[in-house]
């Protein structure tokens, strides 16, 4: 979305006048967010100008019990109740794309101002719905569809507007930095950690979008768009999960000085004097001292590298009832500030319009695990090979391996491009000295 020109100036509702709210969707965080409302009322009012008052929740099954809320309040027309009169403020916490998409652009158009917590909504159809709101002079909150109650999205749009973002990384899906945590601090494998995640109901019945990167590149595509003002969407990020790490990975991590984590990582490049945006999201090797490696358990945390401000890191908990619903009411209020006292927050402007680089461009560095044959000079013919594609090498160690005549070879290269790192890890594959590899982890660089 690039900046355009915006509908007259709202004047507002003015103060002590209410602020009608639509709520779509009653599962744990809509559950939490209605109650929050309601028990805090007073404050809310005090904190806007106006109360809030809740005309509405859609929800797909009326038949089944909705403590707390009025059954007159209840539909399962959620399309209905985002168009009427009386409505100002909708509360989007379905999930999905498909439909969340249509019922929340039709608020939009309805003049509404959107507070959703929907990471695939944004992350797909951002451009869509910012231009929607600005042709309609409303406002679009997504605070937590970013790691919950962690305020980045507010942090990128106005703390540090005035500032040059270069790097963006993080952790930011709690279900597996649970797992990575407990396998390396029980030595569980990845399928015990998982079993475990689920029971404590870290993980959901079906873990792909976490443990396959899918939920962590939603939301890389949105900090790249915020920090960089370049439209990324989820097709642009570069996305792998967390499946094929081993308790032999985490242990030789762990002997190395390492830790293993899934980051996204959002960062400018330049690639033939050109300036260009690369978001990615892949398990990573950090130095154990850095801040991002003692963040355990489902927690989040957001590594910010700015010109001015310099390295900032914002830390808490990324997921669950009422740390999302946290951020869903911190936009809420905002927005209904804005209904009673006029004007409009900031928006996304994706002015700068850089071109999204091919993960082949970005710069990174393997630690690349292998077994090989065990004779005199392949650790040699090895380190030549590397140095033959132009890849330097910072550690090169040679273990003694499982079997007789083989050993373990363990490969700490310098900061490359990343498509000749793998063209090197396919050249190592076809040689025959080289039994397998074991496994390719990236390093932060």
């Amino acid at each position: 979305m690039t900046a355009t020109a915006q509908t007259s100036f709202n004047p507002g509702k003015g103060v002590g006048q209410p602020v009608g709210v639509a709520v779509l969707g009653m599962g744990t965080v809509g559950t939490e967010v209605i109650r929050l409302m309601q028990e805090y009322s007073d404050e809310f009012a005090a904190r806007i100008g106006g109360p809030l008052e809740l005309k509405g929740v859609s929800v797909s099954d009326l038949e089944k019990p909705r403590p707390g809320v009025d059954r007159e309040l209840l539909t399962d027309d959620a399309m209905s109740l985002v168009q009427r009169d009386d409505v100002d403020i909708v509360v989007e916490v379905i999930g999905g794309i498909d439909f969340p998409r249509r019922v929340v652009l039709a608020a939009l158009k309805a003049g509404k101002s959107v507070v959703t917590a929907n990471k695939a909504l944004v992350a797909a159809h951002a451009d869509e719905l910012a231009a929607a709101a600005d042709e309609a002079g409303v406002d679009l909150y997504f605070e937590a569809a970013v790691a919950a109650a962690i305020p980045v999205v507010g942090m990128l749009r106005r703390s540090l507007a005035g500032d040059q973002i270069q790097r963006i990384s993080g952790i930011v899906n709690g279900t597996t930095n649970f797992i990575l945590d407990a396998m390396e601090s029980t030595g569980a494998t990845y399928e015990d950690a998982l079993a475990e995640a689920t029971r404590l109901g870290y993980a959901e019945a079906d873990p792909t979008a976490d443990v396959e990167g899918h939920d962590a590149a939603s939301k890389a595509a949105i900090l790249a768009s915020l920090g960089f003002h370049t439209r990324v969407t989820f097709g642009d990020v570069y996305c792998e999960g967390i499946t094929k790490i081993t308790a032999a990975d985490i242990e030789a991590a762990r002997k190395a000085g390492y830790t293993i984590k899934l980051l996204a990582i959002c960062e400018k490049i330049e690639v033939d004097g050109e300036t260009k945006v690369n978001a990615r999201v892949h398990p990573t090797l950090i130095p154990s001292e850095h801040p991002l490696a003692s963040v355990k358990e489902s927690y989040n945390a957001i590594y910010v590298d700015a010109e001015a401000a310099g390295s900032l890191m914002f830390y808490g908990n990324g997921a669950g009832g009422a740390p999302t619903a946290s951020a869903v009411l911190g936009d809420l209020v905002g927005a209904a500030r804005n209904k009673v006292h006029g004007g409009r927050a900031p928006g996304e402007n994706t002015y700068a319009n850089l071109p999204i680089a091919d993960f082949g461009e970005a710069i990174t560095r393997y630690h690349i695990d292998m077994t090989v044959v065990d004779r005199a000079g392949v650790l040699a013919e090895l380190a030549q090979k590397f140095a033959d594609a132009g890849i330097s090498l910072r550690t090169l160690r040679q273990e003694e391996g499982e079997r007789h005549n083989y050993a373990r070879l363990v490969v700490v290269t310098h900061s490359a491009r990343e498509a000749d790192l793998q063209k090197m890890v396919e050249e190592l594959e076809a040689l025959d000295d080289v039994q397998r590899i074991d496994s390719v982890i990236r390093l932060d660089s």
